[in-house]
């Protein structure tokens, strides 16, 4: 099973709508590793890493996000795979 790690910034109106408990939620379902944080300027950062084809999945699941949000923009980037990573969290 081929593993691959994500890198992504999620723009629009994305804090203050459950968007990190969302991606958490939705991480943790598909058995992804990662994080999710807010940025100071709006944004939500978050990085994930699992099998590419659940990861592709989650990845469109982010680009709709909660029924709150508003996604007007994510960047994604490709990034090494980090070997001992357990679980995915929130970070505040």
């Amino acid at each position: 099973m081929e593993i691959k790690r994500i890198g992504a910034v999620v723009r629009g109106r994305v804090q203050g709508v459950g968007f990190r408990y969302f991606t958490r939620d939705r991480a943790q379902a598909c058995s992804l590793t990662g994080w999710v944080q807010n940025m100071p300027d709006g944004a939500v950062e978050l990085e994930a890493q699992g099998a590419v084809k659940i990861l592709d999945d989650f990845t469109a699941e982010i680009k709709t996000g909660p029924s709150f949000s508003h996604v007007s923009e994510v960047t994604i980037n490709e990034l090494p795979v980090e070997e001992r990573e357990k679980g995915f969290e929130i970070r505040f």
